[in-house]
């Protein structure tokens, strides 16, 4: 009974292996060929490209905030197109602003201090100034009719005028005098106005006050990112409530810092950066000879290509996978062409195509 038993379970994992080879060894038919399209030219080289938004100066315009913060508005959205100085998103600006209302304050407190200056002398201060003059004048005339009479009493007769009566009233005279001499000086003081150093100096505190103030309020107005050109947003690669900052804002797929807006031109014409393996560099023609065509990938369309530019310097072959750190020994060299967008083609800049680069005749 037992060896019936194993001879079973052994006979059960003869089959069980035997399924599983079929299963495992059964041809699969492979998918049809991916549609490859034939070199149009003779000698044609070979390259990848990207599709990007034409620009007279090169590539999209990605966008980067000048201040950190966050994200409390965003006035756009993809696909949207947007004029220059348009106001594109809005990052937390609540204290910037607040220290931009003070260094207002203390503008406005420098430019009064100024012009409090400048308006010297005050007309209730000078009129002050001159009744202490007057009054002066006054004590000075008393002491000296004061004066005029004991000196005159003492050269008829010296013994009439005691010694103290007569030091007393000279110097109350000379005492006098200088009390008017002092008020006259004052009141010219006054009449003067403010000293030209200290307007000097109030100037400067306020020129100083204002600048601050002015780079203050700099600095807020870049808490609204703008368009800095007319164009179209590619796309809006951040949200309400994110953190952004100089470095971009963070994708959480790419896990990386890119840019928080990406603005271009595709409404008539877009472009096609494509890279030239550096092996076939040496085979390329020249950039006046140079004609090109791009193949859109999944489709069998074609559009012709127009060269624009070509950067002569070869970079590591990482553009089209954005993957910064990977070591690369294949060098590659951009070459950039221009085409008018078909009416009957739905294409948008990031697409891959295929472009092959030929010789005119």
């Amino acid at each position: 009974m037992k060896t019936k038993i194993i001879f079973l379970i052994a006979s059960v994992g003869i089959l069980i292996g035997l399924v599983s080879a079929y299963i495992y060894n059964k041809r699969i038919s492979a998918l049809p060929p991916v549609h490859v399209e034939k070199n149009p030219y003779e000698a044609g080289l070979y390259a990848t490209g990207i599709i990007e938004s034409y620009q007279t100066n090169g590539e999209n315009i990605n966008i980067f905030p000048d201040v950190s913060g966050r994200v409390t508005q965003i006035f756009v959205k993809d696909g949207q197109s947007v004029k220059k100085s348009e106001p594109l998103l809005k990052i937390d600006d609540t204290q910037q602003k607040n220290i931009t209302q003070q260094a207002y304050a203390s503008v406005q407190a420098a430019l009064a201090y100024l012009n409090e200056l400048k308006a010297q002398p005050r007309k209730e201060t000078l009129e002050v100034a001159k009744a202490q003059l007057e009054y002066a004048a006054a004590q000075l005339k008393s002491a000296k009719n004061q004066w005029g009479k004991v000196e005159k009493a003492y050269n008829l007769n010296p013994n009439s005028v005691s010694k103290n009566t007569y030091d007393t009233t000279k110097d109350a005279y000379e005492t006098a005098k200088a009390n008017c001499q002092v008020a006259l000086k004052q009141y010219d003081l006054t009449k003067a106005g403010a000293w030209i150093y200290d307007i000097q100096n109030a100037q400067s505190q306020y020129e100083a006050a204002l600048k601050s103030y002015l780079a203050n309020k700099a600095l807020l107005d870049k808490y609204t990112v703008r368009a800095p050109v007319n164009g179209v947003v590619l796309k809006v690669a951040t949200a309400v409530g994110s953190y952004v900052s100089p470095s971009g804002s963070y994708g959480t797929y790419t896990q990386g810092y890119g840019p928080v807006v990406a603005l271009g031109n595709i409404e008539k014409e877009m472009e096609v950066r494509c890279y030239v393996d550096e092996i076939l560099v040496p085979r390329l023609p020249k950039p006046q000879d140079m004609i090109a065509t791009a193949f859109i990938r999944g489709t069998d369309k074609k559009i012709p290509l127009e060269f624009v530019s070509l950067q002569p310097y070869t970079t590591p072959k990482i553009e089209l996978s954005n993957q910064r750190t990977e070591q690369v020994d294949v060098r590659v060299l951009p070459i950039v062409f221009k085409f008018r967008v078909p009416k009957d083609l739905t294409i948008y800049p990031g697409m891959l195509v295929d472009v092959y680069i030929g010789e005119k005749k």
